[in-house]
Order: structure tokens, then C-alpha cells, then sequence
């Protein structure tokens, strides 16, 4: 790479969002956005973009984050490298398979971090080995949520306490599919899944209301010309 590094930086805790560019002195922080969309609009040219997960907050409810972040970000030709607490396996497998290019903890010492930014704004990915295998399985499949539309309606359900009986009525499906649904639901995941909470699951998959892979927009943003 030839010239001084740029990066952007995603980050809605303001003490992290005005700290980290001074604490990484070998990188050239162009800007700074406490949510996804104010970067998508002003588009700076940069050559990684560092994302938190979590960006919907009380002050900023709406805020896109989490796997649709990710891809917004990826459509608009930015390498993206993730700077997060989150520690679902699942969830941080997803925002991989969503093309994200390289993922960092917010506890690991700054060196580390800076180098971990710096790879991945080289072209590098940076991926813990934990997630190689989940991350393959998922872009194998062929779909981020790998879940179907009703398979995610069935799981929700179960999650608060309906019944199949009551799912049926509201869904307009036999009982006995929507048992297929949650017997191909808990095969999908994993096998352990079969004797877990339905709310757990849920959980785990960040499909909760609100949660990181709650809202999979339709439409992905045409990378800027």
C-alpha cells in the first residue's frame, strides 16, 4: 500500500470515538460516525472502515447495525474490520459471512489492535480460528440468516411460549409442518439446540427483537461511483 493509511471509524460510544484515533497514531482516522448511515452518506474514501456491532442505543434507536451494518458498508466498497465486545460465535460468524474482512476485541491491547486494522486495510483477513469453520458454513449455505422466513416466524413463536396450536391458527399452517419447521430449525443450528429454551436460541442466533441480526434489509446500496 502506497501512502499514509485512512481508515474510518463507526463507533457510537463517544469517549471510544474520539480516543481510539489518538490512541492509533499510525493510522490516519479520516472520520469518525456514531451510526453506519452518516458514514454511507458522506462516503469518505478510507481504506477500512472499523465497525462496532452494537449501534442502536436510546439515543439513536434506529440505528443500523450488526450484519446489515456490515453489508451496507461492503456494498459501498469499504474493508471492514470489527471492533466489538460481542462474543456470540454465531453472531460474529454472520457479520464474517456478510464480508467483513477482519474482527478485533475491544480488550485486546492496543498494538494488537492497531495491527489488526492495518491488516485488514492491506488486504488481509483477520478472522479468529474459532469462527473459520462457522463462518464457511454459513457463506456455504447460501443465505446470512440460514434460517427461512418461517422457520424465523416458528422460532419466534416458540420463543414467547406459543403453542403449535396457536401458531397455527395465526399462521394458517397444519401443526404438523410447523413442527417440521422446528425439527429442521434445531437440525440447521446444531444438534444440542434440540434441548435448549426456544429464547435461548434465539439469543444465540442474535434474532432477538432489536438484536444484531434482527433486521435483514431486502435492498443492499449500490457501491458509490
Amino acid at each position: 500500500m502506497t501512502g499514509p493509511l485512512t481508515a474510518i471509524l463507526i463507533e457510537d460510544a463517544t469517549a471510544i470515538r474520539f480516543g481510539l484515533p489518538t490512541l492509533l497514531p499510525d493510522i490516519t482516522f479520516a472520520a469518525a460516525y456514531a451510526r453506519a448511515e452518516d458514514a454511507l452518506h458522506a462516503c469518505p474514501p478510507a481504506d477500512v472502515a472499523v465497525l462496532d456491532l452494537h449501534l442502536a442505543n436510546s439515543g439513536q434507536q434506529d440505528a443500523t447495525q450488526g450484519v446489515a451494518a456490515v453489508a451496507d458498508l461492503v456494498a459501498a466498497g469499504y474493508r471492514v474490520c470489527l471492533y466489538t465486545q460481542e462474543e456470540r460465535r454465531f453472531v460474529l460468524a454472520a457479520c464474517m459471512a456478510a464480508g467483513a474482512r477482519g474482527l478485533i476485541r475491544k480488550s485486546a491491547p492496543l498494538p494488537e489492535v492497531g495491527k489488526a486494522i492495518i491488516q485488514v486495510a492491506e488486504g488481509d483477513v483477520v478472522i479468529p480460528q474459532s469462527l473459520i469453520a462457522l463462518t464457511e458454513l454459513l457463506v456455504r449455505k447460501g443465505s446470512l440468516t440460514i434460517l427461512s422466513p418461517r422457520q424465523r416466524q416458528v422460532l419466534a413463536g416458540r420463543a414467547r411460549g406459543q403453542t403449535y396450536t396457536e401458531m397455527s391458527r395465526s399462521m394458517h399452517l397444519s401443526e404438523s409442518t410447523l413442527r417440521g419447521y422446528w425439527r429442521d430449525l434445531t437440525t440447521i443450528t446444531a444438534d444440542h439446540f434440540q434441548h435448549t429454551a426456544p429464547a435461548d436460541i434465539e439469543r444465540t442466533l442474535g434474532l432477538a427483537p432489536g438484536d444484531l441480526m434482527d433486521f435483514w434489509p431486502t435492498h443492499r446500496p449500490d457501491p458509490p461511483t
